[in-house]
């Protein structure tokens, strides 16, 4: 089982300052609800990592600090 600790560190590309149009945004999605978008594969992260509402926190948390963009909108582009 991974530590939170490791999930950080796997996640770090998250944080690191964004590219020309940003890869990573974070998306407020209605209810509340925040996602890491990721616009090169067009959807929002992958989660095969054990992220718990701390884990998560965190990622928000040191993404925000790097200027990630965040949205309120479908950052992605249309499906299909």
């Amino acid at each position: 089982m991974s530590s939170r600790t490791d999930i950080l560190e796997r996640l770090a590309p998250l944080w690191q300052e964004p590219a020309v149009p940003a890869r990573w945004v974070i998306w407020h999605r209605p209810g509340g609800e925040s996602l890491v978008f990721d616009r090169e594969l067009n959807m929002p992260l992958d989660v095969d990592f054990d992220l718990d509402d701390v884990v998560l926190g965190e990622v928000l948390r040191r993404m925000r600090a790097a200027g990630i963009p965040e949205s309120d909108v479908y950052p992605g582009r249309p499906c299909g």
